[in-house]
């Protein structure tokens, strides 16, 4: 019908990332207030307050199956949830600036001009994804975590194969920066 079936307000600040869970039960937004929230799209109610990240939460993805939530944040770390509880489960990446989602932490470093790939239950450093020549401003994997895709202020975007960290695409066309993918 086009018409709005729930107006959301909690945050004291911008919200910057948004993210469905695979049931579309949920939705969760990350603010400039340091915060996270989950919604229940039906009744539309807050369900719960992620509270610990000690600046903006810039990033924030379900996991497959959506019973964690994992965040990034301006304060360098990306934490996983857990979505019963809206309690921190770990901590697990502290790096100069955080992009989280779905099975690993995506890490992409303003200004740099490469992702890094993390394993989330590990923590440890699985590749360096090279090519753009400006910086990265978003990532994400696909649903089923084959393929990674990254935007950049170059104008590009590039599609990588999860398993061998190779660039299986160049898409190009835009004549300004990408700030999203999806």
């Amino acid at each position: 019908t086009g018409k709005c079936c729930h107006t959301f307000r909690g945050h004291s600040a911008e919200i910057v990332c948004l993210s469905f869970n695979p049931q579309s039960t949920l939705l969760a937004t990350g603010s400039m207030d340091t915060t996270a929230k989950l919604w229940d799209l039906e009744k539309g109610e807050e369900v719960a307050t992620l509270n610990g990240h000690s600046a903006e939460i810039i990033a924030l993805s379900f996991n497959t199956t959506g019973d964690r939530i994992i965040t990034g944040s301006f304060d360098h770390t990306v934490a996983v949830w857990d979505v019963g509880t809206g309690r921190e489960q770990s901590l697990l990446i502290k790096m100069p600036t955080n992009n989280a989602t779905a099975k690993y932490e995506l890490v992409a470093p303003m200004p740099r001009l490469c992702v890094q790939l993390w394993n989330a239950v590990t923590g440890t450093h699985i590749a360096t994804l090279a090519g753009h020549s400006r910086e990265v401003l978003d990532v994400c994997f696909d649903y089923a975590g084959q393929r990674i895709a990254t935007a950049s202020a170059d104008g590009s975007a590039r599609v990588y194969d999860a398993g061998t960290k190779q660039c299986i695409a160049k898409l190009e066309g835009h004549e300004d920066e990408i700030s999203k993918v999806s």
